[in-house]
């Protein structure tokens, strides 16, 4: 949400003047909107499913509907890493099941203890992205046919792993409790406090470091209209999960992922240095910037995430099989990146997009299983939307280099 709203082209900055509505001109000019659209998009389809079904902004559903999404997107965190390099991972669904096999496997065949056997899954993922990254870039092999073919080679390791049985029953408490651990009201409202003074520190950190760089920098107005915005959100959503069953930890496991990739991505050398990249490979390395370390890193982090993901889905699922990572989770997963506002030509994008996108995936998918409308349906109708949003990007795209000429 940092990212969404600290736009400084959207703000009022120490150094300029116009405010939010000239900011918004400038964008509108130069048909760059950021995540305007998309939030849009979302209140139209949260309003129509509303009003098709009085069930679908229940607490409940909204638990549900969240919950069904954090495997996915903490999936889509991994993908957004590898397309701001320019880059693509074909591989990450069969990573996911792979992994989650074998913490299964080592958890209820071997009787490692459930942390453990979570840690050797998320290994596998760390693993098999190293193995990838080092191919791709000693090897010279485009990420396409490596990732392509991982997502061959590693369904085959699942089935291997899985052995005869097919299916892998979970019973860890730990593991289990993952994505069944519901927190009381009272933790879920100082979860959400603390999101909000996590939020007002960094925005105001980053607007000293932008003062003592001598960039503009939002003004402490804007900054606090921000803070009373994300905090009316925040308060809202542990709101409507109170009257549910609580905050699930899963949900806040996975937000604090995004903050976590969204500081790395915008606030470290490691995160100029993949948008770098992602910009333009050749002028990044012709700056000394070491081009293939970053680009093996990237691929790491994104296999490791794609485990992390997996091993959700087993904990929900309470149990891994030979379809786990399987079906439309890879598609799914990068059409909520790509959706979310990240660029398939890289450089741009904000890890926040996992979030937006998985919202507008799920909201579609769930809408319409309360709706019982039939699975073609809900295919040619997320392919809509992943056309309109890689459309939208490519005019923009092409509009930012019509007005850099």
């Amino acid at each position: 949400m940092s990212t969404m709203l600290n736009d400084p082209r959207l703000i009022t900055t120490e150094s300029g003047s116009g405010g939010v509505l000239g900011g918004l001109r400038r964008r509108l000019a130069n048909a760059d909107l950021g995540t305007l659209p998309i939030i849009l998009g979302l209140v139209v389809i949260w309003a129509i499913f509303q009003m098709a079904n009085a069930n679908f902004l229940s607490p409940v559903n909204l638990t549900n509907l969240l919950l069904q999404n954090v495997s996915m997107g903490t999936m889509s965190v991994g993908i957004i890493l590898v397309l701001l390099l320019g880059d693509i991972d074909l591989s990450v669904g069969a990573v996911s099941g792979l992994s989650a096999a074998v913490m299964a496997v080592l958890n209820v065949k071997s009787g490692m203890p459930g942390p453990l056997a979570v840690l050797a899954g998320l290994g596998v993922g760390l693993a098999i992205g190293v193995l990838q990254g080092v191919w791709i870039t000693k090897l010279r092999v485009p990420p396409f046919i490596v990732t392509l073919a991982g997502f061959l080679g590693w369904q085959g390791a699942l089935l291997f792993v899985l052995g005869g049985t097919g299916t892998v029953n979970l019973r860890d408490k730990f593991i289990v409790g993952l994505t069944s651990t519901f927190w009381l009201p009272p933790v879920g409202w100082i979860v959400g406090g603390l999101f909000i003074v996590i939020y007002g520190g960094v925005a105001l950190w980053g607007r000293q470091q932008r003062l003592a760089a001598g960039l503009s920098a939002p003004s402490r107005q804007v900054i606090a209209v921000q803070l009373v915005l994300v905090a009316a959100g925040i308060l809202g959503v542990i709101a409507v999960l109170n009257a549910d069953r609580g905050l699930p930890a899963a949900l806040v496991l996975f937000i604090g992922l995004i903050i976590v990739f969204d500081l790395l991505t915008r606030r470290t050398a490691f995160g100029r240095h993949v948008y770098a990249v992602g910009g333009n490979a050749e002028a990044a390395r012709r700056a000394s910037i070491p081009v293939d370390r970053i680009r093996i890193a990237v691929f790491a982090l994104c296999s490791t995430l794609a485990a992390a993901g997996g091993i959700l889905g087993g904990s929900r699922l309470l149990a891994v099989n030979q379809s786990s990572g399987s079906g439309d989770l890879l598609l799914n997963a990068i059409a909520a990146a790509v959706i979310g506002g990240t660029s398939l030509f890289g450089g741009r994008g904000s890890v926040w997009a996992a979030l937006l996108g998985v919202l507008v995936i799920g909201s579609i998918s769930n809408g319409m299983d309360l709706l019982a409308l039939e699975s073609p349906i809900k295919y040619m109708i997320t392919g809509l939307v992943l056309l309109l949003a890689v459309t939208l990007d490519a005019l923009t795209r092409r509009r930012r280099q019509a007005v850099g000429r």
